[in-house]
């Protein structure tokens, strides 16, 4: 057999193993399926069996309606929705992370009842009761939640007074939706450890869990997702959509986080050109901001939202 067909044998052969890899990547990392490898992650923090119980316990005995919208693309969405007596016309929309539902977002949900807000937990597409195939990762909800904006419009009044708040995949969610054009209603949107861009937080995880550079890899299951979901992850910068956002946003994240880096909240800060604040907890890892400094971390964001969001 000649050199040149041994050669090209080889090159087919790198190349086809290189696209079934990049083809688990994303089936790993987009498709919707139990993401086991979160519950092993090294860089995610360990949560005490009773705070987790506690809040669902919390869930449970709350009389939470569940709603129902629809996607731009027809996608049925699914939530939890808390009418508080004191509310009024404040409400506040909770955005949950990567394999998460709506209801993981119960803490805080507890924190804004007492704040006197009426509650919205989305499921995500392509997590929870909600439909979809595929994990958007903030680009694709954002969409959706100017979609779930409209519905508390439409149900509160023209005068409610709207909070967005995330964390990790929920905090890319809610600064992605600040650049679309939001109404008048949305006040201000806080972001709890959310990641700069998709690409960022792709690379970086692909090089933490798989130890391999972003290249080749990143492109070509970029290349994936734009066939199979309908963009490139260059797309989905949250750093980009911050420079349409108009709206007040405060940044917290754990000074030891290892799963998004701390120093992703830089990028985001230094992206933002409107009013904005930020919150670094020093000893939180990724996403127990609030479990490590609660009182800190309440005060944070009651102060914050205080300035945007009136009485009455």
């Amino acid at each position: 057999m000649p050199v040149w067909s041994i050669a090209l044998i080889a090159v087919c052969g790198v190349a086809a193993l290189l696209i079934f890899f990049c083809l688990y990547l994303y089936r790993f990392a987009f498709v919707r399926n139990r993401k086991m490898f979160m519950n092993l992650h090294s860089d995610m923090p360990h949560v005490d069996a009773s705070v987790i119980r506690e809040a669902q316990e919390w869930f449970r005995s709350q009389p939470f309606e569940q709603v129902k919208i629809r996607a731009e693309d027809g996608i049925p969405l699914h939530g939890h929705y808390l009418e508080t007596p004191s509310a009024g016309n404040k409400a506040v929309i909770l955005a949950h992370g990567y394999s998460g539902q709506g209801e993981d977002m119960a803490i805080l949900a507890r924190i804004y009842k007492e704040m006197g807000y009426a509650v919205l937990m989305p499921d995500n597409r392509g997590h929870g009761g909600s439909g979809g195939r595929y994990i958007g990762f903030g680009w694709k909800d954002r969409k959706d939640y100017v979609r779930w904006i409209d519905y508390l419009i439409k149900r509160k009044g023209d005068d409610v007074q709207i909070v967005l708040h995330g964390v990790s995949m929920g905090g890319g969610t809610v600064l992605m939706t600040g650049g679309e054009p939001l109404p008048p209603q949305v006040k201000c949107i806080i972001s709890d450890c959310a990641y700069s861009s998709l690409k960022g937080i792709l690379s970086y995880q692909l090089k933490k869990l798989f130890r391999l550079p972003s290249f080749p890899f990143i492109p070509l299951t970029s290349l994936i997702c734009k066939l199979s979901s309908g963009y490139f992850f260059g797309e989905a910068s949250v750093v980009r959509q911050l420079g349409h956002n108009s709206k007040p946003v405060l940044l917290i994240h754990g000074g030891e986080d290892t799963f998004v880096p701390t120093s992703m909240v830089n990028e985001l800060y230094d992206a933002i050109r409107s009013a904005k604040e930020r919150l670094i907890v020093p000893k939180a890892q990724h996403g127990n901001s609030l479990l490590i400094d609660p009182e800190g971390y309440r005060n944070a964001i009651a102060r914050f939202t205080g300035r945007y969001v009136t009485d009455g």
